[in-house]
Formats: C-alpha cells, structure tokens, sequence
C-alpha cells in the first residue's frame, strides 16, 4: 500500500485541464444531441409537406417526443409508440362506429378507455408504460375532433395520425443511428462488466473478512439496484443491436443467476452471524474456515471467467473432505446440525456462483439459448390500487372536461380534453406529479409566448422552407438544450411541447392571432386541469402508505414460494422480490430507520422464501400421505401465514410448526435420504426465526428452551 494520501496522490497527478476537458465532453454529447434532435425535427417537417400530410406538425412533435441520447432508447420507444398508435387508431375507430351521433356515451366509452391506458401505464415499466398511454391518447386525437362534425371522416384522421406518428418515428430512429450515434449496447457492455467485477470483488472481500459487517447490509440494496438496471438496459438494447437480441435469453439468465447467488450469500452471511452470537460459536468459526478457500480462489481479478470457473468447481469439489474434517472436530448434537445446516448453504452458493461465472463466459461466445435461458424471464411487482387510482382519477378528469365540452359548445374544449389527457397519462407513473406536471405548465407557458415573438415577429417575414428553418430554429433548440440538463429536462420539455404546439407548422402557414390566442388559452386550461387533477387526487407512487402496501406485498411472497408451481418458481420469486424492493426504497430516504426495516424485512423474506422452495422441492419427493410431508405442509402454510400479518400468536404457530416438524426429521433423518435434507432446510429456517438480532425478534414469545436460538455473546 502507499505511503501518499490518496488525497495528495491524486491531486498530484490529475491534470489542471481534467475538470475542463469532462466539462467540454459534456457539452459535445449535449450539443450532438440537440444537433440529431433538430435535424430530425425540421427534416421530418420537410418530408410531411412534401407528403402534403395534413398536419406536418404532430410528425415534428412526434420527434421532439421520442429523441433521446442513445438511439437504442430512440428505437424502443419508437417500437412502443408504434404498437400503441395503433392500438389508439383501433380503439378511435370502434368507439366512433359504436357511438358516431351520440356524445354522451362517446364521451363515457372514451374517458373510460383512456382512465384503462393510463391504468395499464402503471403496471407496466419502461417504453411497455409509454405504449400504453399512447394508445389512450392516440384515440383522442384520432376521434374527438371529428365527432362533432364529420363522424365519417374517422378512418382519414386515423390513417393521417398513423401516417405522421410513423414518418417522425422512421426519420428520427435513422437520424439517431446514423448521426453520431450513442450506442446503448455500449452503456450494456458496461453495466455486465461492472455488475460482474462489482460482485466478485465483494464476495472476495466479504469470504476474506475485509468488508465491514455494516456494508453486508446495504449490498443487498445494489444487487436489487444493479438486477433492475441490467433488465431495463436488456429490455431496451434488443432494439438496437442485432448481437444483443440473439443474446437476450443469456443475459436473462446471467441476472437469474446473479440473483440467486447473492440472494444464498446473503443467507449464508446471517447464518454465520447467528451462530457466532451463541455462547459456543465453534460451528460459526468452522463454517469461516470452510469458506476461506473459496475466498483465496477469488483473490486473482485477471482471471478468465473460464480459469474462474474451473477454480471454483475446485473448490466445490473439495468441500466434502474438508466439511468431513471440521464436522468432526465439533461436539454435540446441535453443533453439527449448524454446521450440517451452513455447510449445506455453502456447497448450493459455491455452485451458484460457478454457474454464474459460466453465465459471464456465455454472453462472450456463440452458443445457442437453451429451453432454460428462455424460461428465465425477469418479472415485476405491482400494486394494483395504484392502478385503481390512476383509473379513477383520469377517468373522472375526462368526464369532468367532456361535460364542459358538451355543456358550453366551446369548440376549443376539445384542445383542452386532448392535452389533459396526454399529460395525465404522461405523469400518472411519477411521484410528485402535481409539481413535475406544474413545471411543464411553466416551460409550455414561456413556449408560448416564444411560439408568439416567432409566428408574428419572426416568421411573418419569412418565405419558404429554408427562411421558415432559420426563422423557428434560434426559439427551436433552447427546448432540447434544456431537455439535455438533468434540472431543467421537464421544463425543457414543457418549452419545446408549447413552441410546436402552438406553432402548428403546416405547408401553408396561416397567422391568424385570434386562433392564436383561443388555442394557446384551451392549453394553458388543460395543463391547470391536469395539475388540478393530480393535486386532488394524486398518485400513489412514492407516498409513504403505497410502500406500507408494497412492504406488505414483499412479505405476501413467502406465500408465493410457499404455495406457487415450483418450475420455475425460484426466479419468479427472487425477479419479483427485486423489483418490488426497487420500487419501495427508490422512495425512501438512505439509511434511514424505516429504510433499515425494509431491508430487513426484504432479506428476511428473501431467506425464508429461498428456504421453503428448497424444501418443498426435497420433500415433493415423499408421497403426500406420509407424517413428514404433512408435518411440512404445516409449517409452509404457518410461515406464509406470519409474514401475510406479522405478529406474536402467528410467530408462536410458526414455531410450534417448525419445532415438531424439526423433531419429526431429525428422528426420521438417521439413514439419510430426504429426511436428512428437510431437516437442514426446516433448521435454517427456525434459526432465522428465533434470532433476536432479526426483524423478526419483535415477536418471538418466551418459551422455557430454545436449544437453537443464538444469543448474544456476553
């Protein structure tokens, strides 16, 4: 190690121009950015007017919508937005057949269509949420403004929207893969190899001893943070990348096993814990000797993940002669089976973490999916009250605005309805989405005003294609700038929706002030009903009594491991676990005390869920009618009984559970075979449970003996 500080070290050797040079590779990636944004947007306006579309402007908002830095991004929400432009079109289409002359029900089925999308937005992650607010909005835009005049002109104004939305999402998806592009398997690459490095270099740390107890804890929370980060990047760089796509199954499954190898560390790790705390923690200092080899094996980062791989399967093949060894050395019944119970974990997590080394050496060769990879889907965790709520509050926003519509004759009203319901679905996913939907309103206000000085100040001078370039683009290119900055990316998208909207850019640019003037007020009204609508009824997402429920759900979990299917449960169980955890402390503040319950509760649940698919896996094995199996069923039914509703009388059903079935194994477990193995798992388990160290100490009920309960060291 060095003598220097790694303050003075640094400093010493990083060049004064350092600082500049990122600062100026900031503002190189800000501006290609907004260079690919406006080339897209005026070229797409081009090639509208010279396609005499009717509206060359929704083809330019269209681009203004869907740009993003990396042009993976730019084509997955492309592919989304084309899938819900059509489900819009398909739904403007029928409604309107169903109802052509009848405002009412037209405006009931519409609102209840769109509150449906919004909804669906919820449940759903990613550019699948945009799909689904598209196609609510898309409907509106197709129908409403032909409802009242022209019902049979729908299937034009649909083949119209098609037409735009299509023509902006082909120029921008050519225009962000040819100009500069920003390629996300790049950002993918990197994600793999620092998940991959990352979690070897923790486990090295962690077998050897050099990780402080306290940071074991907080690990778990970047498993779940780099878990959910590899599955949106996969999900999204399929669209981009030719290689990526033929390697979607296996990078499912590297992040399957990543999980899983984390998920029985963390087991491992607690168990340790627990057996060191109890007044003899020789089982506890035999497992650490058990595990130091693999430790050693680790300690070389230049290797291979095929030299990796080989050394690890060393080390699993060594553990029973060794685990022989240090087994004999104990004394007492109880020792053993700790050190049976740990060794047991040990041997499943050195196996996992070789078949994840192996999932790394995969996604560098040609090899083709197996039946397994595909399997290996990524799943969420929803609540769907959440959902309830988004539905509710749309569709009476709908409602409300549809009857002013139909009560006032204000042609603009429909201007009014088609905004608030783009913004509506817009935000119905985000926290805080009165205040993020407010900023918009203030960037759509000033793009309007830049709408004004550009329409009657600038353009009315202008003639022709090229001078109606250079008249729009000084006000143009302020919205994706701003957009670029992380701080003022809302209100930059507020800003460049005004100008363009406002703008209405078509072949034969009319200046008519009064049309100005109505539209630009029917859209301030709809933003201030959009903001009205969420600020009395605002959206779950992030509110401390969602992540009470969401908690709730995590928990219900171990009612998942105890009751699902067992093919394929265990990545169903531990995906959901993830992105259900994701959800909770994203809104949490770090290392506050609620945040440290949650972890808690989510490693807990994690342990005990893992533990009760195992054994349900070993004692399907046994005929149903056997005591072992019964004794069995019992404790998974009592266990996912405490965590649906913590409390003392559950706790105490659970431990009755498992201490006659622990009783019932160990009697039956003296020739080995499944006995032996459910007695292992039902051990892991009442340690966990009896630890009051855990989440779970709050309720133990003092009983005369707990022979397996650790305690603390005095």
């Amino acid at each position: 190690m060095s003598a220097i500080p790694s303050s003075v070290s640094a400093s010493a050797t990083t060049p004064w121009y350092a600082g500049m040079r990122g600062f100026l590779k900031g503002e190189a990636d800000t501006w290609l950015f907004v260079l690919r944004t406006t080339v897209a947007f005026f070229l797409t306006g081009w090639l509208a007017m010279r396609l005499q579309l009717p509206q060359p402007g929704t083809a330019m908002m269209t681009t203004v919508i869907v740009m993003h830095r990396q042009s993976g991004m730019v084509l997955a929400k492309a592919f989304y937005r084309v899938l819900g432009t059509f489900a819009g079109a398909a739904a403007a289409l029928l409604i309107v057949a169903l109802f052509p002359q009848q405002r009412e029900p037209f405006l009931l089925l519409m609102a209840l269509w769109i509150a449906g999308c919004v909804a669906g937005a919820t449940l759903h992650r990613n550019f699948k949420s945009y799909a689904f607010v598209l196609a609510g909005y898309t409907a509106a835009i197709i129908a409403l403004p032909v409802i009242s005049t022209h019902p049979g002109q729908i299937f034009d104004s649909a083949v119209a929207r098609i037409s735009e939305v299509l023509l902006g999402l082909l120029v921008t998806a050519v225009i962000s893969d040819t100009i500069f592009p920003v390629r996300l398997r790049d950002t993918l690459r990197t994600a793999v190899n620092n998940q991959y490095e990352s979690f070897l270099g923790f486990m090295r740390g962690a077998l050897l001893g050099e990780v402080p107890r306290e940071r074991m804890e907080q690990a778990h929370l970047r498993v779940v943070r780099d878990a959910v980060t590899l599955e949106d990047l996969r999900s999204s760089v399929i669209f981009e990348d030719g290689e990526a796509r033929a390697r979607s199954a296996h990078l499912q499954r590297f992040n399957q096993r990543f999980m899983a190898a984390s998920t029985t560390f963390q087991s491992l790790h607690h168990l340790i814990n627990r057996l060191l705390r109890q007044p003899d923690p020789a089982a506890g200092q035999a497992l650490q000797a058990l595990y130091l080899q693999l430790g050693a094996a680790l300690q070389a980062s230049e290797q291979s993940p095929a030299q990796l791989a080989e050394q690890i399967h060393a080390v699993r093949k060594g553990l029973a002669a060794r685990s022989v060894e240090l087994r004999a050395a104990l004394g007492g019944v109880t020792q053993v089976e700790d050190f049976d119970v740990g060794a047991q974990l040990l041997r499943r997590f050195v196996k996992e973490l070789e078949h994840y080394v192996h999932a790394r050496r995969q996604l560098t060769l040609q090899v083709a999916p197996t039946e397994d990879d595909a399997r290996a889907q990524f799943i969420r965790g929803n609540d769907y009250l959440g959902a309830a709520v988004a539905f509710t509050r749309t569709a009476i926003t709908m409602l409300l605005l549809g009857a002013l519509w139909a009560a006032s004759g204000w042609a603009m009203a429909v201007n009014v309805m088609l905004l608030a319901t783009i913004f509506s679905g817009l935000f119905s996913t985000m926290p805080n989405a009165a205040r993020m939907t407010g900023k918009v309103a203030w960037g759509y206000l000033l793009g309007v005003f830049a709408a004004y000085v550009c329409d009657y100040m600038v353009l009315t001078r202008m003639e022709g294609f090229v001078l109606l370039v250079a008249g729009v683009l000084p006000f143009f290119v302020v919205g994706p700038y701003m957009v670029s900055r992380p701080k003022l990316s809302v209100f930059g998208l507020g800003y460049t929706m005004g100008l363009v909207n406002i703008l209405a850019i078509t072949s034969v640019h009319a200046f008519d002030p009064v049309r100005f003037f109505n539209e630009g007020t029917s859209q301030m009204m709809a933003m201030g009903a959009a903001v009205l609508s969420f600020a009395l009824m605002p959206p779950l997402v992030g509110t401390a009594w969602l992540r009470r429920r969401q908690m709730a759900g995590l928990r219900a979990q171990v009612r998942l491991a105890a009751q699902a299917p067992l093919r394929g449960l265990q990545h169903r169980f531990e995906s959901i676990n993830s992105d259900l955890l994701h959800q909770i402390v994203t809104h949490t503040a770090a290392g506050s005390e609620e945040s440290r319950q949650q972890l808690a509760w989510a490693l807990a649940v994690n342990e005990t869920g893992r533990a009760l698919i195992h054994l349900r896996q070993d004692v399907a094995r046994e005929p149903a009618s056997t005591q072992l199996h019964q004794c069995v069923d019992s404790v998974v039914r009592a266990l996912a009984d405490f965590f649906a509703l913590p409390d003392a009388t559950a706790w105490q059903r659970a431990d009755t559970a498992l201490t006659e079935a622990i009783a019932l194994a160990r009697a039956q477990a003296v020739d080995g075979g499944v006995a032996a193995r459910v007695l292992l798992h039902l051990r892991l388990v009442r340690l966990a449970m009896v630890d009051d160290s855990s989440v779970m100490a709050a309720y133990i009920a003092p009983t005369d003996s707990k022979p397996e309960a650790p305690r603390h060291a005095h």
